[in-house]
């Protein structure tokens, strides 16, 4: 199915204002270990949902804050994060974004991070490349880790998995010209697309963290791997390396494992 980017680009940006109001944000609830969700991520994803289905009422909706085991995966899917950093968020960080993907039988194929503090939008679509605010972007093209700039992604909602993920971080790092933490996945990977990061990975992404960001990194030409090197499954959890191609290479074969 074509979707028609504009409408959807202004249907996300639509959220700006669900996405700053502060007295929204201040209704915490606790999910999990440093897992939180806010009034913010469910009037995000009430309203999308409506508004999806308004414009494309036969694709389904999957979505961070509902129940999404009715989903028949072989059929064409929306894939949501109302608010990737609600942390962030919490802490008026002014690092979170709306990611919203479409995927169609298996291939992700339409996507949209949205920064609304910022006011950045990228988007993507299959085979026409990515974009930030309507102008290209392409992955940077870094070839080794001392001239990189790598983002992590700490699984802060698993601390079991700390020593090991702090045992790489501590590699990469003393390789590396630096390493970055902004806390969303979705910003840090739309990051990578745009060439201001090299490279960025976590362990254990949900899918609507990664979706849309797979699908901008493809297009603007890097790669998007699990930590063996595998391709993802954009509604499975994984762990996620996104990166412009050489620099995911290295972290898969020589740091990650």
């Amino acid at each position: 199915m074509k979707i028609d980017m504009n409408k959807l680009v202004a249907l996300v940006k639509g959220t700006k204002g669900l996405l700053t109001d502060k007295q929204a944000v201040s209704q915490v609830t606790v999910k999990g270990v440093s897992d939180y969700v806010t009034q913010v991520d469910f009037r995000v994803q009430e309203y999308l949902r409506e508004q999806l289905h308004k414009e494309w009422p036969r694709i389904q909706f999957m979505g961070e804050e509902k129940d999404n085991s009715e989903i028949d995966f072989n059929a064409d899917i929306w894939i949501l994060d109302p608010v990737d950093g609600t942390t962030n968020l919490i802490h008026d960080f002014r690092n979170s974004a709306v990611s919203l993907g479409m995927c169609s039988r298996g291939e992700m194929v339409c996507g949209v991070i949205y920064q609304p503090f910022s006011d950045e939008v990228f988007t993507a679509v299959k085979g026409e490349g990515a974009f930030l605010n309507g102008e290209p972007i392409h992955v940077s093209r870094a070839e080794t880790m001392a001239d990189s700039l790598i983002s992590i992604g700490t699984t802060p909602y698993e601390h079991e998995y700390a020593d090991r993920n702090f045992e790489i971080f501590k590699k990469v790092f003393l390789d590396c010209q630096d390493i970055r933490r902004i806390g969303s996945a979705a910003i840090e990977l739309a990051y990578v697309a745009c060439g201001r990061l090299d490279a960025f990975f976590e362990m254990n992404l949900k899918p609507w963290d990664y979706a849309a960001g797979l699908l901008l990194i493809e297009e603007a030409g890097g790669t998007v791997t699990g930590f063996q090197g595998e391709k993802p499954v954009p509604w499975e959890k994984g762990s996620i390396v996104g990166s412009n191609g050489p620099i995911g290479q290295l972290l898969v074969d020589q740091y990650i494992n």
